[in-house]
């Protein structure tokens, strides 16, 4: 079987690594030239860091290397029988992409977007056959990343489900089954992470390092939200959450953060541009949290709460079962634990309770407790995880 990878940067080179690795034949193409020159030395130097480190040997390497061509004319894909398109977050470009490449392929040719929060089944609207088109939300980096988000677009045929699902497999991905949703599971879910612990700054209750410091220490992430942002770049965290709150009919839940956003119009976009929330210039001073248990067990509880609420939420609109959504968390954010599990484990009336006080005190939509929430709390039931 030969996959097609439209895009050359670091996630189509990084999906291209993984799919020649499980021994598929793989063609990336790029309009650009240059693009695939860098992205061949890209591979180059990821595999020969394989070896460094003794998990691939050279045999190992030139055969992931035979298994990759590269192309910048789009016949070079016409033997394709999965594309996985990974090129910027711009819907008209993608659909022009999609529209483009169906003359090329056959029409048993699988159609896939990487897209992080785009509309699939609106992807899928603009080609001749829908119902061969689906999402596969990859997550970065591709080889290290266990997690694959399957989306199907309304249109989508189960059997291209299937097919992707024992794809997947064969890359030795972890995958989960997401309604068409914006933000999906992982960037839906994930979202007050960063919005509330921003909120908690802009109220003035605590310092960057103090909520990044509670959040690692406390609630046990392996990074703070504010160290997460900077990771990330600022400008692309940013994009997201405002796509999300756009696409959600304006949600108070995800309304996008001035700080961030002024953050991002200064240039200041993290760990790439060398200054974020934190200064990552050589010889800046780390800042150090405050000492202060009960205000970091506060900020710790709130920012969790939000979490299991948003992602309760999910479960109760049916964009994924309870082991997918418990599964896309822990795999694909690797965050310390399932949301639903920590529900159970804070118990679930408790949960209500802390919602409900948030409420009283800001009186926002943001704040309103699930339905699904309150109903087990009323029925003293707990999640099945």
């Amino acid at each position: 079987m030969k996959i097609g990878i439209i895009g050359s940067g670091t996630m189509g080179t990084g999906i291209a690594q993984v799919a020649a690795t499980a021994n598929y034949k793989v063609c990336i193409y790029d309009n650009n030239p240059e693009a695939l020159i860098k992205s061949k030395s890209s591979l180059l130097k990821i595999l020969n860091r394989l070896i460094e480190k003794n998990r691939i040997d050279e045999a190992q390497k030139n055969g992931i290397l035979s298994n990759i061509s590269f192309g910048s004319d789009l016949q070079d894909l016409a033997d394709a029988e999965l594309i996985i398109e990974a090129i910027i977050e711009d819907e008209a470009i993608k659909k022009k992409v999609f529209q483009a490449i169906e003359n090329v392929v056959s029409d048993d040719c699988i159609l896939a977007s990487n897209t992080s929060s785009l509309s699939i089944t609106s992807l899928a609207a603009a080609c001749k056959i829908p119902n061969r088109f689906i999402g596969l939300h990859f997550f970065n980096p591709a080889p290290l990343m266990k997690l694959v988000e399957i989306i199907p677009a309304i249109q989508t045929d189960q059997k291209w489900i299937d097919s992707c699902e024992k794809i997947m497999a064969d890359f030795k991905k972890t995958t989960v089954l997401a309604k068409d949703t914006p933000g999906f599971i992982v960037n839906k879910v994930a979202r007050p992470f960063y919005a509330e612990a921003l909120r908690i700054y802009e109220e003035g209750m605590a310092d960057f390092a103090t909520i990044d410091e509670a959040m690692k220490n406390i609630a046990g992430f392996r990074m703070g939200p504010f160290a997460l942002m900077d990771y990330i770049g600022n400008d692309v965290n940013y994009a997201v959450t405002e796509t999300v709150f756009k696409a959600f009919y304006f949600d108070p839940r995800y309304k996008p953060s001035f700080t961030q956003k002024r953050l991002s119009e200064a240039g200041y976009l993290g760990r790439k541009s060398g200054k974020g929330f934190y200064d990552y210039a050589e010889g800046a001073t780390i800042p150090e949290a405050k000492n202060n248990l009960d205000l970091q067990n506060t900020i710790a509880d709130r920012i969790v709460i939000m979490l299991i609420n948003e992602a309760v939420d999910t479960l109760f609109t049916g964009i994924a079962n309870e082991q997918d959504i418990e599964t896309a968390m822990t795999t694909g954010v690797n965050y310390p634990k399932g949301l639903l599990a920590w529900a159970n484990e804070k118990g679930i009336e408790n949960c209500v309770k802390q919602m409900d006080a948030l409420y009283d005190i800001y009186h926002e939509d943001r704040y309103r407790c699930s339905p699904l929430l309150r109903t087990m709390a009323r029925d003293s039931k707990t999640f099945k995880v």
